[in-house]
């Protein structure tokens, strides 16, 4: 049995696939809340269309998302030329690749959630903190997110879940890379591919599993309580 395997399986996938998750759910968090609150909150010209291209990531086909991560970061980009000259750093073939194609797919669903629950928090309690000299910092930080903070967990979670999935664009920036860049999507279908039919069965029932808890958990969330 060779180190990281147990009982046949490799599980560094699901570490990795852990992992980018996380990064990703967390860049997605910050971008989402932020982009809920502005759209939620003012009104300019250009929103919706704004608005809808955040939204993009949800309807695209996963290898349209990939390749604009490639024509905008890749090595024959100048933002991938220049890390590669300056840096010496690349995300192609690597797992912080996959963690930004992650984040972008993954971040719709904070927006929305976000939006959304922003939207339900009582405009009067925002309007009287206001009158009490706060700050739009400190209105946003003590009444509006904790209001909404329900919300923005439930889509939070649908994110982590939805990157935790990501197979097609991660594929084209970060690859498939055994020990590097191969998340549990991409060893369930190599396991396929291969006609390691049980490898591919347990890989498969150890997401369904953790896909099913964070479904319930954000479904609980989303109740009205």
């Amino acid at each position: 049995m060779t180190p990281g395997l147990l009982g046949g399986i490799d599980w560094f996938p699901l570490g990795l696939s852990l992992k980018v998750a996380g990064v990703a759910t967390l860049i997605a968090l910050v971008a989402g809340v932020a982009l809920g609150w502005v759209f939620s909150r003012f009104r300019f010209p250009g929103r919706s269309v704004l608005e809808a291209a955040f939204m993009l990531p949800l309807v695209l086909p996963p290898t349209v998302i990939g390749y604009a991560i490639l024509v905008a970061a890749g090595r024959r980009s100048p933002l991938g030329n220049w890390l590669r000259e300056h840096l010496d750093y690349s995300i192609i073939f690597h797992w912080h690749g996959a963690v930004i194609a992650s984040a972008v797919v993954a971040l719709p669903l904070v927006l929305k959630s976000a939006g959304a629950a922003f939207n339900q928090v009582d405009r009067s309690l925002e309007a009287a903190a206001s009158t009490l000299r706060q700050p739009r910092w400190s209105v946003f930080l003590r009444i509006t997110l904790p209001l909404a903070w329900p919300g923005i967990l439930a889509g939070t979670l649908l994110a982590f879940a939805r990157a935790m999935g990501e197979f097609g664009a991660s594929l084209m920036v970060a690859g498939s890379i055994p020990q590097r860049t191969q998340t549990l999507s991409m060893a369930i279908y190599d396991a396929a591919q291969a006609g390691e039919d049980d490898v591919a069965l347990v890989l498969v029932v150890v997401t369904s599993v953790l896909s099913i808890a964070i479904l319930v958990l954000s479904n609980r969330l989303f109740s009205p309580r």
